[in-house]
């Protein structure tokens, strides 16, 4: 069995902005979200520059106790789940709350409590001086688990992690279990907060972050020859999945049909994507087979584009691979250049974004392209946003050690 799944709520924290709307308007204006670190003093780092959340108080979206007995990446996807709820006009009933899951998911978890909880360990050397809420916030699955009881839902509520791809593996997951019988509905995303100086200075360690802290706005600066790295960010995404008839028997609005995901492994190294893009090209092909279209079908790609020098080449390659000579005829962009990499939050952006693209008719830019590395030849469309008639877009995540996923939406119909 393989029933239809389709997007009916969207809702999203990030550096440019504290919705969706005002996320989706900033990324089409093609604005930067990057600016000097002020979650914590970065003067002694050589890494001084971050994509920070803006004017962000949890107050204003759970009373303060609750906010205090909270790791920071659970209150974002908390609040981002709060969002898509209401954007998509979902309300349980008791006959609901078994079929209805939520996967979503975090790379690092409440790394920013476990920073600060272990900081008290060393400085007072006392055991009792710590949160008796320790462990909740440390808790990679928290954020799934908060959003599972907020909304009552008694289906399966988990985390997949895979590094930068998680995101989308939550989506593809929460796809999978809709279409195949198990679920009529998910809350799906991700959601992370690792702007911490140990998140930093580790980062730094392995050469991936840029470093133009006297430029912070054009730090980030996917497939151009003199990108310098990626930049840290922070953020959450969450999308209600529905069955198609269960969506259309309470009226919902639909904003897009999530056709197709692939999964795959490099099974190569801990940090470095395969150079021949093994891994990549299978997700793709994949997924491209689940959704029984050809590239040819494709008409936008939103990248994972990091602005590294190992990723955007590869993620070139495999493009090139599998598109053939159709890999130089389809726009493909990365919204990072804007948001920062997200790490497990990225992917459930950059899915929100390609609905949204589906919605306008509208695909992003890559900001700060002005001279494209020679092995970065194809469309990424540079500095404007651009109007295009888009009828299937595909969003590639690529994660540290192999983690590969591809997902394709497609407008409704």
């Amino acid at each position: 069995m393989s029933r239809r799944v389709v997007i009916t709520g969207m809702g999203m924290i990030t550096p440019l902005g504290l919705n969706v709307v005002e996320t989706w308007e900033a990324i089409k204006a093609g604005k930067s979200g990057v600016g000097p670190i002020t979650r914590f003093d970065a003067s002694k780092y050589l890494v001084q520059i971050a994509a920070e959340i803006k004017n962000w108080d949890p107050t204003h979206y759970m009373p303060a106790k609750e906010a205090r007995r909270r790791d920071r990446y659970q209150q974002l996807i908390l609040v981002a789940a709060q969002e898509a709820i209401k954007h998509s006009n979902l309300e349980l009933s008791d006959e609901q709350r078994s079929r209805t899951g939520v996967i979503i998911g975090s790379a690092v978890g409440g790394v920013e409590s476990y920073y600060e909880q272990a900081a008290i360990m060393y400085e007072t050397d006392d055991p009792r001086r710590i949160t008796p809420f320790g462990i909740p916030m440390l808790m990679v699955n928290g954020g799934s688990d908060m959003v599972s009881i907020e909304i009552g839902a008694t289906g399966p509520s988990y985390t997949p992690i895979s590094a930068c791809a998680t995101g989308a593996d939550c989506i593809g997951h929460a796809f999978d279990l809709i279409r195949i019988g198990r679920l009529d509905r998910a809350l799906a995303g991700g959601g992370d907060a690792p702007i911490i100086p140990i998140g930093i200075a580790a980062f730094d360690r392995v050469g991936a972050c840029s470093r133009q802290n006297d430029d912070p706005e054009h730090a980030s600066r996917p497939f151009d020859k003199n990108r310098t790295g990626l930049v840290f960010s922070e953020g959450s995404a969450v999308l209600v999945l529905e069955e198609l008839e269960s969506a259309k028997a309470r009226g919902a609005t639909i904003y897009a049909e999530i056709v197709g995901y692939g999964s795959t492994s490099d099974a190569f190294h801990v940090t470095a994507p395969h150079p021949e893009a093994i891994g990549a090209i299978l997700a793709i092909e994949h997924a491209l087979h689940d959704a029984k279209l050809n590239p040819t079908d494709i008409q936008y790609i939103n990248a994972h584009g990091t602005a590294t020098a190992l990723n955007d080449t590869m993620e070139t390659k495999g493009v090139k691979r599998v598109f053939g000579d159709h890999a130089y005829h389809v726009p493909m962009s990365s919204t990072k250049s804007m948001t920062g990499h997200g790490m497990g939050a990225t992917a459930a952006m950059e899915a929100v974004f390609s609905v949204k693209s589906l919605c306008d008719q509208i695909a992003p830019p890559t900001m700060n392209l002005t001279e494209p590395d020679p092995q970065c030849d194809l469309d990424y469309i540079p500095n404007a946003a651009r109007e295009i008639k888009i009828r299937n877009v595909m969003s590639n995540s690529f994660g540290f050690g192999g983690h590969n996923a591809s997902l394709i939406f497609s407008a409704f119909k």
